[in-house]
């Protein structure tokens, strides 16, 4: 990534429709529901969400979710994802999604796409995927992970999706209280742990995890930073400055509207430059001499 001539990295962006594979439409509620809550429509390409970021001279990491099992809806290639990453990596990082339901295959292709594909981190949603992030049917994943001292992203707090739809699809969100990632950070010391989103209604947890544990981060995608609770940006002005990071949750929340938010939230001007790109840059080992 050319980090030089960016003026910011969003580490939370979703791949929404692949030019791969065919629309699965099993499970499309979901989307109306997500679209309803959030007030968004449409569903970019990978190649359109890229030429969003270049024209904003933004990085961006991106995945998909794999949650074949629980949802029963075909996910988006990985390796889709990685190609173009590949083939615009001066402004594209992209994270790996496996099922934790797939065990040791799962750790098999989480291996195959580091090694093959070149994917610099992976993405969990506990809500969404149906488990608890400590139950260690996901451990051989995570071993993985931790093996190539890579970052993992997990969601954390209420979902957008299911919301308003008949018993919220089904979905729990108990499975996203941060507060369960704290046995996946001491067995996995030396795996970088994103809590994604503010965590409501579990925020003073997520901050007690961030600040107890020091491989826990947060990224601040998902709401607008106006929106934020108070305890986030003080703690994001403080204590945990250095691992607080810009994340937009694209296309839902799009980085024009956050970054505009972000201005007038009540961050520090002296931390603003890390959450926007430089922990970031450190999280993703970006050789700052070399740009790479």
């Amino acid at each position: 990534m050319d980090h030089q001539n960016l003026i910011a990295i969003d580490i939370h962006t979703h791949a929404e429709v692949s030019c791969w594979n065919p629309f699965d439409n099993y499970g499309e509620e979901y989307d109306r529901a997500a679209d309803k809550y959030f007030g968004s429509s449409g569903r970019p390409t990978i190649a359109e969400s890229v030429a969003y970021y270049r024209e904003r001279k933004i990085g961006l990491v991106m995945f998909m979710v794999d949650a074949e099992s629980n949802m029963g809806r075909r996910r988006i290639p990985n390796e889709e994802i990685a190609e173009a990453a590949k083939n615009n990596s001066d402004i594209m990082i992209a994270f790996g999604s496996v099922d934790p339901h797939k065990g040791k295959m799962g750790a098999r292709e989480a291996r195959r796409l580091i090694e093959e594909h070149g994917v610099k981190g992976f993405k969990f949603h506990p809500t969404v995927q149906g488990y608890h992030p400590y139950d260690r049917m996901a451990w051989p994943i995570y071993e993985v992970i931790a093996e190539y001292g890579l970052p993992a992203i997990f969601h954390t707090g209420h979902s957008g999706i299911g919301s308003g739809m008949r018993c919220g699809g089904g979905l729990r969100l108990e499975y996203s209280n941060p507060m369960h990632l704290d046995d996946v950070a001491i067995d996995f010391p030396d795996m970088q742990i994103v809590m994604a989103h503010p965590s409501f209604p579990w925020q003073d947890e997520a901050l007690s995890v961030a600040t107890h544990k020091p491989n826990v981060w947060i990224d601040l995608s998902g709401w607008s930073p106006k929106y934020f609770p108070k305890q986030l940006v003080q703690y994001a002005n403080t204590l945990l400055k250095d691992r607080v990071l810009f994340g937009s949750d694209y296309p839902l929340i799009t980085p024009d509207r956050w970054m505009r938010d972000f201005e007038n939230a009540g961050f520090k001007p002296e931390v603003m430059p890390g959450i926007l790109k430089g922990n970031a840059m450190r999280l993703l080992k970006l050789d700052a001499a070399s740009g790479s």
